[in-house]
């Protein structure tokens, strides 16, 4: 299996960021989203992370966006990769229309967080050819891929995304399929105790994260890092855990639920537990 052609569904933060690093291994990258405006505002982030890593020694911008090409519809490719909004519906209906649209030989992954694999292959003609490859913000740099088998996936359809993260300068970590798989089954919790925290007076969002920072030597505290991710999209994976899980442990902290109805959503938003120019 080689993946030369690979179709990027979604434009936003992760599937910009996805995007270049397969442009930037030097396959050829078709970037689509139905949100007016949204390719142009993904290539415009890739511009700017690509000009970043270019002082640093990376490849010249123009090299690796002369690899993307922005398209209106889903289109042929040996595979994709879907970074849309974390609603398992919405998903859903992506795969059964890259199902039609893609040929029988493409692979199917997602770069969902939580939402079981396995439901998505289900509702494809070739589950054995449905993963997870799910990617960690800012994807530019960070080097970890979680690879999740659903319970239909190929040995085969494995082995070949595993070499494709490490050709994209990833370390693949193999997962099974549960909700949440590794990262966010022991993220989320983190980050709800961080909120429970400042919701009971604890302390406030600043000495919390500091104390995550400086003693449990993580480079960005819970808080900030839920307002990188999107409390609403920290929101969407808690519910999945405790509706998967069935313990409740995992459900959302009120304060989270409470910031988000209100649109504190996070740096996306200009404002969650901090505000943002």
């Amino acid at each position: 299996m080689t993946f030369e052609r690979v179709l990027v569904v979604g434009a936003g933060q992760m599937g910009a960021g996805i995007a270049q690093v397969v442009a930037a291994s030097g396959r050829t990258v078709l970037l689509h989203d139905s949100q007016p405006g949204a390719v142009d505002r993904g290539i415009e982030g890739m511009a700017k992370s690509l000009g970043r890593l270019h002082d640093k020694g990376g490849p010249a911008p123009d090299e690796v966006l002369g690899r993307v090409t922005p398209v209106d519809a889903l289109a042929e490719a040996d595979l994709l990769i879907e970074a849309i909004v974390e609603r398992a519906e919405t998903k859903k209906e992506l795969f059964r229309a890259a199902d039609q649209a893609l040929p029988a030989h493409a692979v199917l992954a997602s770069n969902t967080s939580s939402i079981p694999i396995t439901e998505l292959a289900a509702v494809t003609s070739r589950p054995e050819r449905v993963i997870g490859m799910h990617f960690f913000n800012p994807v530019p740099v960070l080097a970890l891929v979680e690879v999740i088998r659903a319970e239909q996936t190929s040995d085969e359809t494995a082995e070949a995304i595993v070499a494709l993260a490490r050709d994209l300068g990833k370390t693949p970590a193999e997962a099974n399929d549960f909700p949440g798989f590794v990262s966010n089954r022991i993220l989320m919790p983190f980050v709800n105790e961080a909120a429970y925290a400042l919701m009971e007076g604890v302390a406030e969002a600043e000495a919390i994260d500091t104390v995550a920072k400086l003693g449990f030597a993580h480079p960005m505290g819970p808080l900030a890092l839920a307002d990188l991710i999107g409390l609403d999209t920290c929101v969407a994976i808690m519910d999945v855990l405790h509706e998967g899980l069935g313990n409740p442990k995992y459900a959302p902290c009120p304060l989270l639920r409470r910031y988000v109805a209100a649109g504190r959503l996070g740096r996306k938003s200009g404002r969650g537990f901090y505000e943002y120019a």
